[in-house]
């Protein structure tokens, strides 16, 4: 084997030459650098170097307390600028000193005097040649107290912040208590310290709109309820019939407390959000109301007259119309409301009126009255002045009232309370089965005397109750001492509401009713007045069947009698079954028939004597009595 040897290459001098001249121009360059550097350092030592400025002053070739000097009388803002703070119309002014800015004037002129004289040579000298070829424009040192800014900012959120208060409205008695609601607002500090912070930093002067959040109460104001409350209670509430007319009751009054404990105060939601809401409380002003309305109301009620007989026929007014009216609870409620709170005290009720079918100027033609249809008379002699008392109270009742043409007529309807208050007496009434005194003893009278009358007229009887026993009073004719025993069964009772007497009025003309009382024949006539249609009444008394003797009289003591003191209290009347027919006619035709039964019972005769009497029946046929 054999090895061939490779000569090491050999260095070209000429590049050697190259490399070395190389190296020592750059270190020659260095120096030289070195020596640029130094001298330009030397050259403005104790001084700023040229084309250095902060915050656009210049401070070339500056000492630095010629720099600090210079700063100081051009560097005002942290004194001198302004920041502006706005809620709304208010302003709070501050200099950017105020808001914890510091201006480091040392500091900021020791980095301005550094520039080029720190770090090596080549970074020294190129930042002297940018300097003074370009210029160099340095930001002041400026120390920023946050803290400072933060407690100015919360200076402002004391006088600005505010809780969120509720509106208050009360009623105590009569007093009007109110307190107005009130919007919650929150500064939001660390949001407007962040624009202060870009403001101080920029340099520059500014206004910053505070960001303030706001919390509505749910009722806010109440003041226009306040004062609508205050209205109302502020004195009596007076209502009254609207055109009252003599007679008519009102007017009443509320009083201030009685008025205030009738309002309520509460709250509402509505479309526009929750409010206060006063006004009368339903329940109460029902109540009220309610104790008003049966004094209010009244049925409407015809005009009464006379008819005259005397050619041309015509009417006579007895009584005006009366206009009916009914109290609206809901509208007067509305009202009262309405104008309360208005501060309006006297209002009139709300009314719904109903016109009578026949007014005051009715006439005779306009209701088809031609003349008089039927006319009947009966006696009441033997009667005491109390029960002739009850019969003039209870006939006065029907005179000149009118019966709608093709309509039912109610005779305890018309003819009201029977009360010793509307002019009646205490008489003999037959009660439960036995006769005893109480109010309106008599107006069986009145009732028998209608019934007969509508009966022998052929008006349509739709209902009619006998008496229990047969009253001799009801049987007496035109000649005294001779009793009519025909009229036996056609009598009538009214108790109302439990007992009426009623009858339809079937002609198509108004039924106009007359009475006449007349206390010294003791009689009552009832009259009726219409247009005749041409019928024609025939009725006949079957007479008395089943006889039933009355039972032995009966003696009772009393104790509201004296020894020897007797009264008789009931008569005795034999029981007995009556039939009566009737056939109403128009010539050939027969409108209708009917039949009235009444079935009497046997009456005991009852006499009452005094504790201590030995001998009642003796005593009895002494004085005449229970024989």
């Amino acid at each position: 084997m054999s090895f061939v040897s490779v000569p090491k290459p050999r260095r070209n001098p000429i590049f050697l030459q190259i490399l070395a001249t190389l190296m020592g121009g750059l270190v020659l360059f260095f120096l030289g650098l070195s020596l640029v550097a130094g001298g330009y350092q030397f050259l403005f030592k104790g001084r700023i170097f040229p084309g250095i400025s902060m915050a656009g002053v210049d401070l070339s070739n500056l000492t630095p307390v010629e720099a600090s000097n210079a700063l100081n009388r051009s560097l005002t803002y942290p004194v001198n600028g302004q920041i502006v703070f706005r809620d709304g119309d208010r302003v709070w002014k501050a200099s950017p000193q105020q808001l914890g800015m510091v201006f480091d004037v040392g500091t900021s002129v020791k980095m301005a005097y550094d520039l080029g004289r720190r770090g090596g040579p080549f970074s020294s000298l190129a930042s002297q040649l940018n300097a003074w070829q370009a210029g160099l424009n340095l930001p002041p040192v400026v120390i920023i107290d946050e803290r400072v800014a933060h407690n100015y900012l919360q200076n402002i959120a004391d006088q600005i912040d505010q809780p969120e208060v509720e509106a208050d409205l009360q009623l105590s008695g009569t007093d009007v208590s109110y307190t107005p609601g009130q919007i919650g607002r929150l500064l939001n500090v660390d949001e407007a310290l962040k624009s202060v912070m870009q403001l101080l930093e920029s340099f520059k002067d500014g206004e910053i709109q505070l960001d303030i959040a706001e919390q509505s109460p749910t009722i806010l104001d109440a003041s226009s309820q306040a004062e609508a409350l205050r209205k109302a209670v502020s004195g009596p509430l007076t209502l009254t019939i609207p055109d009252p007319q003599p007679g008519d009751p009102g007017p009443w009054t509320l009083d201030q407390a009685q008025l205030a404990s009738m309002i309520a105060v509460g709250r509402v939601k509505t479309d526009a959000g929750w409010q206060f809401q006063v006004g009368i409380d339903d329940q109460a002003l029902a109540q009220f109301l309610g104790q008003i309305e049966p004094l209010v109301n009244q049925d409407p009620k015809n005009a009464r007259f006379y008819f005259e007989n005397s050619s041309p026929s015509q009417l006579e007014l007895i009584a005006p119309a009366v206009t009916g009216r009914t109290l609206d609870m809901a509208a007067t409620r509305d009202e009262i409301n309405e104008k309360l709170f208005q501060g309006e005290h006297s209002l009139p009720l709300v009314l719904t009126l109903a016109k009578p079918d026949v007014p005051s100027d009715a006439t005779a033609a306009s209701l088809g009255i031609t003349g008089l249809v039927y006319s009947y008379t009966s006696y009441f002699r033997g009667s005491s002045a109390a029960r002739m008392q009850n019969i003039q109270a209870a006939a006065a009742q029907f005179d000149g009232l009118l019966v709608p043409p093709n309509s039912v007529f109610s005779m305890g309807s018309a003819i009201g309370d029977i009360s010793l208050e509307n002019g009646y007496a205490e008489a003999l009434i037959i009660y439960n089965g036995q006769t005893i005194t109480g109010v309106g003893g008599g107006v069986c009278q009145v009732s028998t005397t209608l019934f007969r009358t509508a009966f022998l007229a052929g008006y349509p009887i739709v209902e009619r109750h006998a008496h229990a026993y047969r009253v001799y009073y009801y049987e007496e004719s035109d000649t005294p001492g001779a009793p009519d025993v025909s009229l036996a069964g056609l009598d009538a009772t009214v108790y109302f509401p439990l007992v009426d007497f009623k009858f339809k009025n079937d002609r198509p003309y108004w039924l106009l009713m007359r009475t006449v009382f007349n206390p010294d024949n003791y009689s009552l006539t009832w009259y009726f007045y219409s247009g005749d249609d041409g019928r024609t009444v025939k009725w006949q008394n079957l007479g008395l069947r089943n006889v039933t003797p009355a039972p032995d009289p009966l003696f009772q003591e009393d104790s509201s009698l004296g020894a020897n003191q007797m009264v008789q209290t009931d008569w005795p009347e034999d029981g007995a079954d009556i039939t009566i027919t009737r056939q109403v006619t128009r010539g050939s035709e027969v409108l209708f028939s009917d039949t009235i039964r009444t079935v009497y019972e046997p009456w005991q005769a009852v006499c009452k004597y005094g504790s201590g009497t030995a001998d009642p029946e003796g005593l009895a046929k002494e004085l005449g009595l229970c024989q």
